[in-house]
């Protein structure tokens, strides 16, 4: 098993990055095309706590070399269940992945973090803390050599599709705030 791990500081509020978490794979995310369709399982309030759980079914098209589809069949086209817990009292979004497919040859289990960055904020500045982690295992019978490979390459790979993904999602975080601001602006015109 091999982890790949990341932080880093979000220079929104809590509320902005949770609110726009769902948007991750909208249209104002153009290093997120890779994603073909996002579908909702289930979504459900707890009434006592306000927690929401929503499951989701992430399809993507990914680039595996046609050799690795050769040898080990499959397509171009991948699915991640995703569980997410969206916890307003304590302010922290917790979600957590694994792939679909291919997970008889490899496993995949990604958890992320929203928090308050207090140590980081500051009043009418506040800022968001993300953690992430993925737990990757090759599972492909005793070769532990061929095993450390596939692992090494997947931890390599991950990194590079995080920081894709931070910065693509760092632009649904502009593109809303920016909409938002001139949505309030619209309105006090016609106040």
């Amino acid at each position: 098993m091999r982890v790949f791990s990341s932080t880093c500081t979000f220079d929104y509020s809590w509320e902005e990055v949770s609110t726009n978490n769902w948007r991750k794979y909208c249209p104002w995310n153009d290093k997120a095309t890779h994603v073909i369709a996002v579908d909702t399982i289930s979504r459900h309030v707890d009434p006592s706590t306000g927690v929401l759980r929503t499951e989701r079914l992430i399809t993507c098209s990914q680039t595996a070399p046609a050799w690795v589809l050769a040898l080990l069949g499959g397509t171009n086209t991948s699915h991640v269940y995703e569980t997410s817990v969206v916890d307003p009292a304590s302010k922290r979004v917790t979600m957590t992945s694994t792939n679909l497919s291919w997970s008889n040859i490899i496993s995949c289990r990604e958890t992320v973090v929203y928090e308050p960055d207090v140590k980081a904020s500051s009043p009418g500045h506040e800022r968001t803390q993300f953690k992430q982690e993925a737990k990757i295992t090759a599972l492909c019978g005793g070769w532990q050599k061929i095993k450390t490979k596939i692992e090494e390459a997947s931890v390599e790979r991950f990194g590079q599709n995080a920081q894709r993904g931070r910065e693509g999602f760092e632009d649904v975080l502009e593109m809303s705030r920016r909409a938002f601001r001139e949505e309030g602006q619209r309105r006090e015109q016609m106040a």
